[in-house]
């Protein structure tokens, strides 16, 4: 039996600041699209879901409602796409000497969410492809930041996919490899 307050609690959970066919960021996923609105019963409990359409592959993704500010960002707006740009203009961060713990700042960066950071991952990895190569798991890694700026560079900026990863190219600077 619901009490006053547990039906109160319940309503004030399935309030969100998302709404249907809004762009969102999901950390793993990247940009995505809510596309509908689900309960679903999970662990013996209800609970409301957002479904998300990822713009980068053939995938949906459920989101619960309750707490979904924790997990999803809006998509960031024209102004702020520009900073990103501007990101690739700063001092890239080389991996020095000790590559595992270079591998686990990339990564953390990658899964933050913050579009910033994603930003400098894919400035440091072409920077370092450029210079000497990169290892398979980085390219892996670099293709995946790549791919996850872009989705959301395409609805932060209203262009399409080639468009995006164009402008992305024209501003990642050029290095010349350097000789032994």
């Amino acid at each position: 039996m619901w009490s006053s307050v547990g039906t109160l609690a319940a309503m004030a959970a399935s309030k969100s600041k998302f709404a249907l066919k809004d762009k969102v960021v999901h950390p793993h996923h990247g940009a995505a699209t809510i596309v509908k609105r689900v309960k679903q019963e999970v662990a013996g409990e209800k609970r409301d879901y957002f479904v998300l359409e990822v713009a980068t592959e053939p995938l949906t993704v459920m989101v619960p409602i309750e707490g979904m500010e924790e997990t999803i960002r809006p998509v960031i707006s024209k102004t702020a796409a520009q900073k990103v740009f501007r990101t690739f203009r700063e001092e890239p961060v080389e991996s020095g000497s000790n590559w595992s713990r270079w591998y686990k700042v990339l990564n953390e960066k990658m899964t933050s969410g913050d579009i910033y950071q994603v930003a400098e991952v894919v400035r440091d990895l072409t920077y370092a492809q450029q210079l000497k190569g990169i290892s398979p798991a980085l390219k892996r890694m670099l293709s995946k930041a790549r791919l996850t700026l872009s989705s959301e560079l395409q609805f932060a900026l209203d262009m399409d996919e080639e468009a995006v990863i164009k402008k992305i190219d024209r501003a990642l600077p050029k290095v010349e490899p350097q000789e032994d």
